[in-house]
């Protein structure tokens, strides 16, 4: 225990209690607190990287997620730092008080906010809505500790062995940063891909729970009164028992939040290096439904609709090339291959483990038709931006691009000024581009946006429609509680380097089981009196699809 000093006077700073009692050298025991800092700084950035990483998944629009997250630990950070000046004359038993509650309320947090999210699913709608405002209460209770820690981690190693604050100040900062870049880096390429979001929160708390109990009860013990050092083991112990019991418990809980998200009838949830991928239905009678980071993509009661509404069209014309950016569900690849002069059909998709989903799993397949067993089909695993980049020029007749919705974060460049110039440079003298533009009638403003954009790259542009929909099917960035805003159908548009393309289907191919030329044309005009004029291309560097 500290021994008691008389109250410093007015103004002036307290009294330095003097060199800790240490059970190693002072030299030892430096090094010890700066590793410590090291760990307890990775720590801390795998809870920051964990929060946006769950948030952008769960809620989507990254850049507000992450903008959200970082600025309000920014903040608390700061509070936390003036808050810690009252415990630096306890700084030993504060600091291990401090790190066990951020290794429950880090390790714990994905838990607690998957489970708010599968079991209400109220992402959508005000700020003021209970899971995001849990995710900002994670956001200060994380930022507010972790701001604590430096104040006394300072006033620790000032304990060991006095010297100047400039000197003080860069070995511990020198410790923090490098442990930042530890865990901003063991995040996505250890943590996620091996152990998974939850697991890795809870890994990462036991190694906080460890790390800062082992520093303070074994560095520092002889500086806590005996019932200080109790109160601590009790704490950290029951914090350990706590990440352990949800380790034990997580498959469960995970299967558990995904039947409540997804229905009971899940067959496949796997973790690619991209995304996860989850597949319920197929069997017995069921539709099939393929879910990709928690957003429906396709559903097998109204795919066939939006594939076909997709791919026809543009295929009237000139089609013995095809490129397929995204797709790689391989239905878009279904519906080209309907048409017998087709040679040969390029698929670009990002993610190879929906790909090999689509060869292997028996529904899939089926409900593709099969297409990646076609020797006409060949699949490159790459960035549609970056594979277009490399493209020989005048190399398509007809270019699909099957994308996530605009509005996603993720998706934005691919619907770019820029990017549509590469995808112009690609298409042959007559050739055709289509792109799915989200939904017309909840997002007008993203539909018209993504054709203001084709004109911008020098297209002439052909926008239309179809209905029908399943509301959840291929959502847009963020989930919609309402039924008015539920979108009812799919935008697309069409558009020709040379001449405004005509709409129509081609005569010479089998016709479509659920599109006719008069329905395309009907739809076509209901599209034409939503125009919304003046609006600014989206750019790289100038996105325009926030709203």
């Amino acid at each position: 225990m500290i021994e008691p000093h008389a109250p410093a006077p007015p103004g002036t700073a307290p009294p330095w209690p003097g060199p800790v009692r240490l059970p190693v050298r002072p030299g030892v025991g430096r090094f010890l607190v700066l590793a410590g800092v090291f760990v307890c700084a990775a720590c801390g950035l795998v809870y920051e990287l964990e929060l946006v990483a769950l948030a952008s998944y769960l809620i989507g629009d990254s850049v507000t997620q992450a903008s959200v997250v970082l600025s309000v630990m920014v903040f608390a950070m700061g509070v936390g730092s003036l808050l810690a000046k009252r415990l630096r004359r306890h700084a030993a038993a504060g600091f291990g008080a401090i790190e066990a509650a951020l290794a429950l309320v880090g390790g714990c947090s994905a838990m607690a906010l998957y489970a708010v999210f599968a079991w209400t699913g109220d992402w959508g709608g005000l700020w003021a809505n209970g899971p995001r405002c849990l995710l900002v209460a994670f956001s200060l209770a994380i930022g507010l500790l972790i701001g604590a820690e430096v104040p006394l981690l300072m006033e620790l190693i000032q304990r060991i062995r006095r010297q100047d604050a400039g000197g003080a100040v860069a070995d511990l900062f020198a410790a923090d940063y490098v442990g930042g870049l530890v865990g901003g880096l063991a995040f996505p390429f250890l943590l996620l891909p091996m152990l998974g979001q939850l697991t890795g929160a809870l890994i990462t708390g036991t190694v906080n729970a460890i790390v800062g109990g082992a520093l303070v009860l074994g560095l520092f013990r002889r500086d806590l009164s005996r019932r200080a050092r109790w109160l601590l083991v009790i704490a950290n112990l029951a914090v350990l028992g706590v990440l352990a019991a949800a380790a034990v418990l997580v498959d469960d809980f995970e299967r558990a939040a995904r039947q409540a998200v997804y229905g009971d009838d899940v067959r496949v949830a796997l973790q690619t290096d991209v995304q996860e991928v989850v597949l319920t239905g197929g069997t017995r009678g069921r539709p099939l439904d393929l879910f990709l980071d928690g957003r429906l993509r396709v559903s097998g009661r109204d795919e066939r609709r939006y594939h076909e509404a997709l791919v026809h069209p543009a295929m009237n014309g000139p089609h013995t090339r095809v490129l397929i950016l995204g797709g790689g569900d391989g239905l878009a690849a279904r519906e080209v291959l309907r048409h017998p002069d087709v040679r040969r059909v390029d698929v670009v998709e990002l993610d190879a483990g929906v790909v090999r989903l689509a060869r292997t799993d028996p529904a899939l397949a089926a409900l593709n038709g099969h297409a990646y067993a076609d020797p006409r089909v060949h699949v490159a695993t790459a960035d549609a931006f970056g594979w277009l980049r490399q493209a020989r020029p005048a190399a398509y007749d007809v270019v699909i691009a099957d994308l996530p919705d605009p509005g996603i974060t993720a998706s934005t460049k691919l619907y770019s000024q820029e990017f549509y110039g590469l995808a112009h440079r690609a298409l042959a003298p007559g050739g055709r581009l289509v792109v799915h533009a989200g939904p017309v009638s909840s997002r007008p403003r993203v539909f018209w946006t993504v054709d203001t954009t084709m004109r911008a790259a020098g297209l002439r542009t052909v926008p239309y429609r179809v209905g029908g929909r399943d509301e959840g099917f291929a959502a847009g960035p963020d989930r919609v509680t309402g039924a008015s805003l539920a979108p009812r159908d799919w935008g697309f548009v069409l558009a020709a380097a040379d001449t405004t393309p005509s709409l129509g289907l081609d005569p010479h191919a089998p016709p479509p089981r659920t599109l006719t030329g008069a329905s395309l044309a009907a739809d076509a005009r209901t599209v034409a009196p939503t125009r919304i004029t003046g609006m600014p291309p989206s750019t790289l560097v100038h996105p325009e699809y926030a709203n």
